[in-house]
């Protein structure tokens, strides 16, 4: 005989929940009680509920699982970064990273158990992507995070960038989710505008993002400025070229106004060239706002790339400030504990 397995509660909303406590017969307040345990007070099991009668609580425990997930490892980067591989209710590992900065604490959050893009320079494109996580699985990461934040600094996480392990807008639906909870008053409260969503280019759902009037900022995986570079180091790129993505991108920046940015990994004899560069302003220049933002390469041991030499990223960068583009240099942290960009492997 089969058992049904228990309904995630983290997949209700608070109207749902209402909802359900109504059709028990109980008053629709315990439904908003729930959802504040939930999401503010990230209860991981319904024996921390106490305003909830103890009968109330075994009844919601008889019914539902609340599926948290749970720190598997932690490490510390000899500059502060911090990698944390969570484990799932289901056994999967994801991984993310707290960066701390004099400005800001910065939580670097995955979308999907490992990724199917199969981008050449990233450690996680050479793992098998098992399933999409669940908006909640997105959530605790980034609860777990701050806690970590509170705990080590005495600040709140101030920033989110999805741009862990997976491709977040292959998994939409929740991906969007995520943000509402994090930026709902009922949830953490966060401002939209500290979010940056990565994206290595899938032109049909940056159109989306416009369509559904996202308010988070949009980062595009560039890392080449012509389609051939692109399609060696980005596979994705034969379907999605450059042109496709600057009118996705325009169309998102027509209907949302949000910040786009254009992350750029330095390769050594590849994508480092004055022509390079000149391409790059073109493409700039076609994207309202867009800025750059120049990441060093991290090494990893299934890739036989090299990163740019100081002198040529200087350069690099000199001519793009030259044409008036906004280009900053992102420096790789955690590379010690490979928490670096690119190096997410659950290792």
């Amino acid at each position: 005989m089969t058992t049904t397995p228990l309904q995630s509660i983290r997949n209700f909303t608070r109207q749902a929940l209402e909802q359900w406590f109504t059709d028990q017969g109980l008053p629709a307040f315990r439904g908003r009680q729930v959802y504040e345990w939930l999401w503010k007070k990230h209860a991981r099991s319904f024996s921390e509920m106490t305003n909830l009668p103890l009968e109330l609580r075994s009844r919601l425990e008889a019914a539902f699982t609340l599926n948290h997930l749970s720190i598997d490892l932690q490490q510390k980067s000899s500059d502060g970064t911090v990698k944390v591989r969570f484990k799932l209710y289901d056994g999967n590992l994801v991984e993310g990273v707290l960066i701390p900065t004099e400005q800001r604490l910065t939580a670097c959050i995955s979308s999907q158990v490992g990724c199917n893009l199969g981008c050449k320079f990233c450690a996680t494109g050479f793992m098998k992507n098992k399933r999409n996580l669940e908006p909640y699985e997105i959530y605790d990461q980034v609860a777990a995070i701050h806690a970590i934040c509170m705990e080590d600094f005495g600040k709140p996480l101030s920033n989110i960038v999805y741009m862990g392990m997976g491709e977040p807008l292959l998994n939409y639906a929740n991906v969007l989710t995520s943000t509402e909870l994090i930026t709902s008053p009922d949830g953490m409260g966060m401002s939209a505008k500290r979010i940056t969503v990565s994206t290595a280019g899938i032109a049909k759902m940056i159109r989306k993002l416009g369509d559904d009037g996202v308010r988070f900022n949009l980062a595009l995986s560039l890392h080449a400025p012509d389609d051939a570079k692109r399609s060696s180091l980005m596979p994705i790129n034969d379907s999605n070229d450059l042109k496709t993505l600057v009118a996705a991108l325009n169309y998102f920046y027509e209907k949302t106004k949000g910040r786009i940015t254009f992350e750029y990994i330095l390769f050594d004899g590849i994508n480092e060239t004055e022509e390079d560069a000149r391409n790059l302003v073109k493409l700039c220049q076609q994207v309202p706002g867009a800025r750059v933002n120049i990441i060093e390469y991290n090494a990893i041991r299934e890739a036989d790339y090299s990163k740019s030499k100081e002198e040529q990223r200087e350069r690099f960068i000199q001519y793009l400030e030259a044409q008036r583009v906004v280009a900053k240099v992102r420096r790789s942290r955690g590379k010690d504990i490979d928490a670096a960009c690119g190096q997410l492997a659950n290792k």
